[in-house]
């Protein structure tokens, strides 16, 4: 049986306000090319398979054309809910998809029946665990007292094992969507703490012979059997370099056999560029970052005049500004202590200065002093 781990598609999600369904819709329907070269089995999508509860009608779209893809290979697909889906929303139809061979699992009730997938070696039960929201799912899970991510997966776990009991030889694998201990964060993840309890031991997992999980988009293995897959696109500048895969996973007879990864493809990769607005924009050196998305952070002593505009002359991607030069800060003074003793003209002048790098000119003191002196007209008329 082979196994392709993916997870956090976020479908519809933008990178800075730009629209990324595009980019998107290249990267999860090519994993149909991996399918049909690796003969996959089964895609596995372990949460966030949208990135808001409500998706829009294009992101809806983009996921059906990606499903038919992966079917049309010739893949199973078994996907879960993360917490940035609704699990009922995910799960409308789940019936009628699971006879075409989608199978969303997105009933915590239910979280103890797994896909039967079957192979020479017999059956392989894919228990897909829906993001467990503590507050809620504790009452699903008749849990009284306990209220953390832990808590609500180790009663879960308590249930797959317990079913897994019933079926003696069977292989198992469960998808999760949760932050286990050890794992490494990126700042583009929503945060899932609650109350300050979001980590969740590795060993809650124990009793199963592959564990795929969702969440943080960094691809790392815990240990063997419990992996991130990472996202399929990078979602944030902090992920810029990053290279992108997915889990192939083997299970033979006596259970996980082999994992290895895949990589994606990057359809506009993200590069961090700084320096001063004319290095940036004449130097040879960032030619092949051209048609990349750009997060740029401009060194310049003076706030320069209409940078965005005159960066995306050069890189229409650039998504992403920042000045980082100017003036030092205000070596810790409150700003009611800045204020003390200074008129309303030199407050207009300094935050000028402040937000420039510059000093206002005699020129543009005398406009700020006229305009304040209109303002305070106008405000006795009243």
């Amino acid at each position: 049986m082979r196994l392709l781990h993916t997870s956090d598609w976020h479908i519809g999600r933008s990178l800075h306000g730009t629209d990324l369904l595009a980019e998107q819709e290249r990267v999860l329907g090519g994993l149909a090319e991996v399918v049909a070269a690796e003969r996959v089995d089964a895609v596995l999508v372990a949460g966030d398979v949208y990135d808001r509860a409500v998706p829009s009608a294009d992101a809806t779209a983009v996921l059906d054309r990606v499903l038919t893809r992966l079917r049309s290979a010739g893949a199973a697909v078994v996907l879960t809910p993360g917490n940035h889906d609704s699990a009922r929303r995910l799960g409308f139809a789940a019936g009628l998809l699971a006879v075409s061979g989608v199978h969303v699992r997105a009933s915590t009730r239910r979280l103890d029946e797994p896909v039967l997938l079957a192979d020479e070696h017999g059956d392989v039960a894919v228990y897909g665990l829906p993001y467990l929201e503590p507050e809620v799912a504790r009452h699903e899970l008749a849990l009284t007292e306990a209220r953390s991510h832990e808590a609500v997966l180790r009663a879960a776990m308590e249930r797959v094992r317990a079913d897994l009991f019933l079926r003696p030889g069977t292989r198992s694998v469960v998808l999760a969507h949760a932050f286990v201990g050890g794992g490494v964060a990126s700042e583009s993840e929503r945060d899932i703490c609650v109350g300050g309890v979001d980590l969740v031991p590795a060993a809650v997992f124990d009793g199963v012979d592959y564990v795929a999980l969702g969440h943080l988009h960094r691809p790392q293995s815990i240990s063997p059997r419990v992996r991130y897959s990472g996202s399929p696109l990078a979602y944030s500048f902090g992920e810029a370099g990053q290279d992108k895969q997915a889990w192939l996973v083997d299970l033979d007879a006596g259970g996980l056999a082999e994992v290895r990864a895949v990589s994606l493809p990057a359809p506009r990769r993200l590069t961090m560029l700084t320096g001063e607005l004319e290095a940036l924009l004449s130097d040879p050196e960032h030619t092949p970052v051209e048609a990349h998305f750009i997060s740029a952070r401009l060194t310049d002593p003076v706030r320069p005049a209409d940078p965005m505009r005159r960066l995306q002359a050069r890189f229409p991607h650039c998504v992403h500004l920042e000045w980082i030069g100017g003036a030092a800060s205000d070596d810790g003074r409150s700003y009611q202590e800045r204020l003390a003793g200074r008129s309303d003209l030199d407050v207009a002048a300094e935050f000028v200065r402040h937000v420039r790098g510059q000093e206002a000119g005699p020129a543009e003191r005398d406009l700020l002093g006229r305009a304040l002196l209109a303002a305070a007209c106008e405000e006795v008329a009243r």
